[in-house]
């Protein structure tokens, strides 16, 4: 059986977590490291647990989710955090964004495709409400352009088009007809020539680049 990932769910409301728990608890592949019922608690167990990802809330008391992202991810690179939220205003957003969220969810996704985005997120491929695909695009399409992607291979400028578009690596390797471990090559090469952190700010780079449509 697959390695199971470790969650670490942080959320002040004490019926959210709960109700989080009950249901992520029954997935065979994810295990339930501990809660936190604020932004300092989720640093301080993000330190102590090092749990594969992290669900947090934005609104919280003592330290809000957003500097508790940028405190986590300072500290624990490979730590993915997924932001699960009921706002969409663009300060909430791209502050998350820029703080190092790897995927931004609403608290009305569905209990599947919840634990689809942490089995993403564990894998590096994060998940971003439809909406906030469209904000962030609007906002790159907006902002200057950075170095041309001439040092891109045909193929790797395919894959860089399919990643803006939302496509997981097993998406585009059905896409392309390609191995899946060929398609993670392809995405490691493409963001190591572009000096890109993730595929977030990959598919921000196609649209400013005009490689794929916003």
């Amino acid at each position: 059986m697959a390695e199971r990932t470790r969650l670490l769910i942080c959320d002040d409301h004490a019926v959210v977590r709960q109700g989080l728990t009950a249901f992520l608890a029954l997935q065979d592949d994810i295990e339930i490291a501990g809660e936190a019922a604020d932004g300092e608690q989720a640093v301080a167990q993000a330190l102590a647990l090092r749990p594969d990802v992290v669900l947090m809330d934005l609104v919280m008391p003592r330290v809000d989710g957003v500097e508790a992202i940028r405190r986590i991810r300072a500290a624990l690179p490979a730590t993915r955090v997924i932001v699960l939220t009921s706002f969409l205003d663009d300060d909430k957003v791209f502050p998350a964004i820029r703080a190092g969220a790897d995927g931004y969810l609403m608290k009305d996704v569905s209990p599947q495709d919840l634990a689809k985005a942490i089995r993403m997120a564990r894998a590096g491929e994060p998940l971003l409400h439809p909406d906030v695909t469209r904000r962030l695009m609007d906002e790159a399409s907006r902002e200057g352009a950075p170095a041309p992607a001439g040092r891109l291979t045909e193929r790797e400028t395919e894959v860089l088009r399919l990643i803006a578009k939302g496509r997981s690596n097993k998406e585009i390797a059905r896409d392309l007809t390609l191995a899946e471990k060929t398609v993670k090559a392809h995405v490691s090469n493409i963001l190591q020539k572009l000096g890109l952190a993730d595929r977030t700010q990959a598919a921000l780079y196609a649209v400013r680049e005009r490689i794929a449509d916003p």
